[in-house]
């Protein structure tokens, strides 16, 4: 356990499962006040137990009943919009409201936090940190990801504005960029060696990417080691892009 985070109140979302959850982990055992966000609240129960986090049940897809309830929660003194989703379906197939729905979680639901966050920060003249969870598929293709792939360019694209306008606060926002990572849903998504293996002969460090190595970076952007690291886009992903 370290102290690097003593005195900070941090909100992440996502929180009841895979990065998320690790994330809580490593926050706290740095010594963190977390708030817990999800809308599975039986995986917000169990966290509560394991690390002594407030909690927050509800669902990000209502973006205004979500900020309603991190009004709440304030103050904060970091936001973490880890909270993804994701439908597979082909360029051809993608739906509307598919498109919509994504957008709405994983780009929209982080600018209306951030919105909550850094204006109460700003408010009461205080800086702070915001982390955005996205991935390399903001600027990787991947099949049937059309829509997932969209809304993480454009969470990185929000990451930079949300730098250039908050940092003469005092408030630094950047974005963590991972591959695959093994949570159990991408442990179920990439089990079939037909499927990983061309992934894996990508990675130069032959492997993918177990989520507290998420959490890590997670936890050295909020923290006063990342001072001056403010609106870039942090790659974890062994190496892939250099392949």
């Amino acid at each position: 356990m370290t102290t690097k985070l003593a005195g900070r109140r941090i909100l992440v979302t996502g929180a009841g499962k895979g990065i998320g959850r690790d994330t809580v982990r490593r926050l706290v055992a740095d010594g963190a006040e977390v708030v817990a966000l999800s809308r599975a609240a039986a995986d917000l129960d169990t966290l509560r137990a394991e690390t002594g986090c407030a909690t927050i049940a509800i669902d990000l897809a209502d973006l205004e009943a979500a900020a309603e309830a991190v009004a709440g929660a304030l103050p904060l003194d970091g936001l973490v919009n880890n909270a993804g989703i994701t439908i597979l379906e082909s360029v051809l197939d993608t739906t509307m409201a598919s498109f919509e729905a994504i957008l709405a979680v994983n780009t929209l639901a982080p600018l209306r936090l951030a919105q909550v966050v850094a204006g109460d920060l700003v408010r009461r003249g205080k800086g702070g940190a915001i982390v955005n969870l996205s991935s390399v598929a903001s600027s990787m293709a991947f099949a049937n990801h059309a829509a997932y792939c969209a809304s993480k360019a454009g969470l990185d694209a929000l990451t930079r504005v949300l730098a250039l306008e908050l940092g003469p606060h005092g408030i630094r926002t950047n974005s963590v960029n991972p591959t695959v990572t093994l949570t159990p849903m991408g442990e179920f998504a990439w089990s079939d060696p037909a499927k990983s293996a061309p992934m894996l002969g990508r990675i130069p460090l032959g492997r993918f990417i177990q989520p507290a190595e998420v959490a890590s970076v997670i936890s050295f952007l909020l923290s006063d080691d990342a001072s001056m690291v403010n609106g870039v886009s942090i790659d974890v992903d062994g190496g892939l892009r250099v392949s």
